[in-house]
């Protein structure tokens, strides 16, 4: 798992969504939950503009997007986070 885990971390590219000044709104939610479907894996950057106006830190606005997406947070390095779909729980084939 570990392994498994650092190596999602290190996805290269741009980040795929920015929170700006206009902070965490319904759209920028649903633009978010809409590349997780598709990508599985994403990058979001907070903007300084956002920082400098809630006073808050990436890592506290980390936890709250994935909380409300309902994803897992897989790490936060500087302004930047990455977030990974939850994997859907697996039925059990066993009748007991």
């Amino acid at each position: 798992m570990r392994k498994d885990r650092r190596s999602i971390a290190t996805i290269h590219g741009k980040p795929s969504v920015r929170i700006g000044k206009n902070g965490l709104h319904e759209g920028l939610i649903d633009e978010i939950k809409r590349k997780l479907k598709e990508e599985k894996v994403i990058k979001v950057r907070v903007l300084r503009s956002y920082l400098s106006s809630t006073g808050r830190d990436t890592r506290s606005i980390a936890e709250e997007v994935a909380k409300l997406v309902d994803a897992d947070l897989v790490t936060v390095r500087g302004h930047v986070f990455v977030l990974r779909k939850k994997p859907k729980p697996r039925e059990s084939g066993r009748n007991t």
